[in-house]
């Protein structure tokens, strides 16, 4: 009795110890995609949301106070520089000018006789001297009563588009009131702002002079059909938000951006002997980023590393991986640190154009 109990618990582990290897086996035979970072020359764009500025865009404002007798133009008019605006009722200022101008008059009859009568040294050369210093403020008189006429017609400084009229024909202005915008938008100002980290990056990677060459893309999703160029960085970084701002000229020949619209501007940012490595074969563990790479006995580590950027499907690797390790692929989630694995190599290129990467 003794005697079959052994045999039956010697068959027992005999049929576990088979069923342990046959296990182990097959964990081996499972062979997993598996392939190295491939390096190339390649580019990553970055997006920031933008303003778009007119090049010149100022308020125009009445000079003077009055009516507004005549509006010459329409709103959203294009005007030259120089072209007729809007008119003040100039009745007032035309009385002054007159007054102004036959003062001046009296005062010049009355420096004429007193310098006739200095010339046969009737009065002396003090009498002269005010006479003429009289006879200078009224001068000053009838051009300041002239500039104030002026002020009543209100051209366009530059050439440009003008917005919404604030004021109509007939109503009471006073100095200072607001009447329209005129913005030229030969060209425009795109603003942007960038993070501290990529303000460094930009400005360590910025070797030449050379101006940087930018994209825009348009509300509507289309990108703007010309090229534009950083022109400036501000001074000071904004305390709030860590963010420093940079501004984008563009030429607007068709004028299709105007005053106030947004964009996002579109940096290329290249990066020589990239490292590169599918997204897929990461993993995340509480915000870091980790692979699996197969050493030489063709068991998993899991690493640690650092990415640099994204691209569609891909990772531009900083630290953390070598050109000669074998990156695991497929199978993240059914496998663990320390299996031992079959190996399936797949061509790093090969592996990459199927995630329609886009590298130069």
């Amino acid at each position: 009795m003794i005697n079959k109990l052994f045999v039956a618990l010697g068959l027992t582990v005999l049929l576990i110890t088979g069923c342990h290897h046959s296990e182990e086996a097959k964990e081996e035979e499972a062979k997993l995609e598996v392939t190295q970072p491939l390096r190339k020359d390649t580019a990553i764009v970055k997006e920031y949301v933008s303003q778009i500025h007119a090049f010149r865009h100022i308020e125009l404002r009445a000079l003077e106070r009055g009516y507004l007798q005549d509006i010459f133009v329409d709103e959203g008019q294009a005007v030259k520089q120089g072209q007729r605006m809007f008119k003040i009722m100039p009745n007032l200022y035309q009385v002054d000018l007159q007054k102004a101008k036959a003062e001046a008059e009296v005062v010049r009859i009355e420096y004429q006789n007193t310098k006739a009568l200095s010339e046969k040294n009737i009065v002396s050369p003090n009498e002269l001297a005010l006479a003429r210093a009289r006879l200078d403020k009224a001068e000053a008189e009838v051009k300041l009563a002239q500039t104030h006429l002026n002020f009543t017609d209100i051209n366009a400084p530059f050439s440009g588009v003008m917005d919404h009229f604030n004021a109509r024909n007939g109503s009471l202005v006073d100095e200072g009131d607001l009447l329209t915008t005129l913005s030229d938008i030969s060209k425009m100002w795109v603003y942007f702002n960038v993070p501290e980290s990529e303000y460094l990056d930009y400005k360590i990677a910025k070797t030449t002079k050379a101006p940087v060459n930018v994209r825009l893309k348009m509300a509507n999703g289309e990108m703007f059909d010309q090229p534009g160029v950083i022109e400036t960085i501000e001074a000071d970084f904004d305390n709030k938000t860590g963010n420093i701002e940079f501004r984008a000229v563009f030429a607007n020949p068709n004028q299709i951006l105007r005053h106030g619209e947004t964009g996002n501007i579109l940096i290329d940012i290249p990066y020589k002997n990239a490292m590169l490595i599918p997204q897929k074969a990461t993993f995340e563990i509480l915000d870091k980023t980790y692979v699996y790479v197969v050493n030489k006995e063709n068991k998993l580590e899991q690493r640690l590393i650092t990415i640099a950027a994204e691209l569609p499907h891909v990772f531009v690797i900083k630290s953390g991986l070598k050109d000669d390790d074998k990156v695991l692929v497929e199978g993240l989630r059914k496998v663990h640190n320390g299996q031992k694995i079959g190996v399936n190599f797949v061509a790093p290129d090969k592996v990459l154009s199927q995630l329609e990467l886009h590298a130069e």
